[in-house]
């Protein structure tokens, strides 16, 4: 079964040097059907205004995974980490038992990213935050695990989250058509470009909850960049 949400219909916000898109209910953005998917609780698509971000503030228990879609966005923490990720990279948080943090564009252009939030099945870690370069080349069979919860995926070069999910993605040139294996529900994202789920069209920044299956089915129509995000039901 599968449901899309088209970005015109997603929740908004406007502050203006941030402007976002909530597909979960999000500050002020209350949607009492659009809660939350199994542990997914939080996907916005930012964009922010170059010289400018999010000043310190506290997170505690929650895998808090940022996509860079274009720009960059550069981490600092009362741990001590400090670190820039770039466009087509990943950064991880683990808030565990609190962490103190603030994230600034710090560039010349507009940064836009993906901020996914996903509850964790252990609390009360210590905190942690890295990034990770991933390839850009165009995926021809399968979405790479870009953070997972399973050792196979880290080994694999995945970052890790204390969570039995995985956040695939990749570059996908047209016409490419891939069977993705699931392990649970999906959340699929379009970053760039326009893919088929099935039979279903999708467009840059729809999203779409596929259930009662196995396997992802998904076809390049323009060339296209996709994030799949499996996360298990509470």
């Amino acid at each position: 079964m599968i449901t899309v949400y088209p970005y015109e219909t997603l929740g908004a916000a406007n502050h203006g040097w941030l402007q976002a898109r909530h597909h979960f209910s999000f500050a002020n953005y209350y949607n009492p059907e659009r809660m939350h998917f199994g542990v997914l609780r939080v996907v916005n698509d930012d964009r922010i205004q170059a010289g400018s971000g999010f000043g310190a503030h506290p997170h505690r228990n929650m895998e808090i995974i940022t996509y860079v879609r274009q720009g960059a966005i550069t981490h600092q923490d009362n741990l001590g980490n400090r670190g820039r990720t770039a466009a087509g990279d990943v950064q991880v948080m683990s808030a565990g038992r609190g962490i103190q943090h603030a994230e600034y564009n710090l560039e010349t252009e507009e940064t836009t990213l993906y901020q996914i939030w996903i509850e964790p099945n252990t609390t009360n870690v210590e905190p942690r935050w890295e990034t990770r370069t991933f390839p850009a080349n165009p995926v021809w069979d399968a979405l790479p695990a870009l953070a997972s919860g399973y050792s196979e995926d880290i080994h694999q070069g995945a970052l890790m989250i204390y969570q039995s999910a995985v956040i695939r993605g990749g570059r996908l040139a047209k016409g490419t058509h891939i069977e993705q294996p699931l392990r649970h529900p999906a959340y699929v994202l379009v970053s760039e470009g326009a893919i088929q789920l099935d039979t279903h069209p999708l467009k840059k920044g729809d999203g779409a909850e596929v259930r009662a299956t196995n396997t992802l089915s998904l076809t390049a129509t323009t060339d296209a960049e996709v994030l799949v995000i499996e996360v298990p039901d509470r």
